[in-house]
């Protein structure tokens, strides 16, 4: 039997370190709704896309995978719905739902829920499993972004994932090279401590 192992049960969170209540839970949905719209708020224009890079994919699949599925879930609700009620902390500073960017949004609550499940299965435990993670939660956040795009700004699909996917990529693989360095590092920190 390993030693190396972490102090936690199987199926928990980096958010289960912390004492359980209602309190912690209402913190840390709130945190991850604030990363979120403050990431949100590193963002560069692309020529030629309406959606700019930003910070916003990352910190959302972080607090889906550190939170798990429920927590993630509602933390990016909380984002989503204060931003369409005129918070201005999406991408540049934006509010509301009728942007061609909106549908990353949606897509990044999915992702964020589904990242988090992966984590409570163990998926941020190691490098290569936490690539997997961030590669399905990408991918889910494109699957609703792009077409939601298409649609919203009258493009092809082909046109849609031109200027709404293509661009991103690289970035993509440095935030998931990011993810796959902080949260397995987190969780070996965290059994030092245990």
């Amino acid at each position: 039997m390993s030693t190396a192992a972490a102090p936690t049960r199987t199926g928990a969170v980096l958010a289960d370190l912390l004492p359980a209540s209602r309190t912690r839970d209402i913190a840390l949905v709130v945190g991850g709704a604030a990363l979120t719209g403050i990431a949100a708020q590193l963002s560069v224009p692309i020529p030629g896309s309406p959606v700019p890079v930003s910070g916003q994919t990352f910190a959302a699949l972080l607090v889906g995978t550190a939170l798990g599925a429920r927590l993630g879930f509602l933390s990016l609700a909380g984002y989503a719905l204060a931003g369409m009620a005129g918070m201005p902390w999406f991408a540049q500073g934006t509010s509301g739902y009728g942007m061609p960017s909106f549908g990353y949004i949606l897509g990044m609550l999915l992702a964020a829920t589904v990242v988090g499940a992966l984590a409570r299965r163990g998926a941020d435990r190691s490098v290569l499993r936490m690539a997997g993670t961030m590669a399905v939660g990408s991918l889910i956040i494109y699957a609703v972004g792009v077409p939601y795009l298409a649609l919203a700004t009258g493009m092809s699909l082909s046109q849609a994932v031109a200027v709404g996917l293509v661009p991103f990529l690289v970035g993509d693989a440095v935030k998931a090279a990011l993810a796959m360095g902080a949260l397995p590092t987190a969780w070996k920190f965290a059994g030092r401590r245990g």
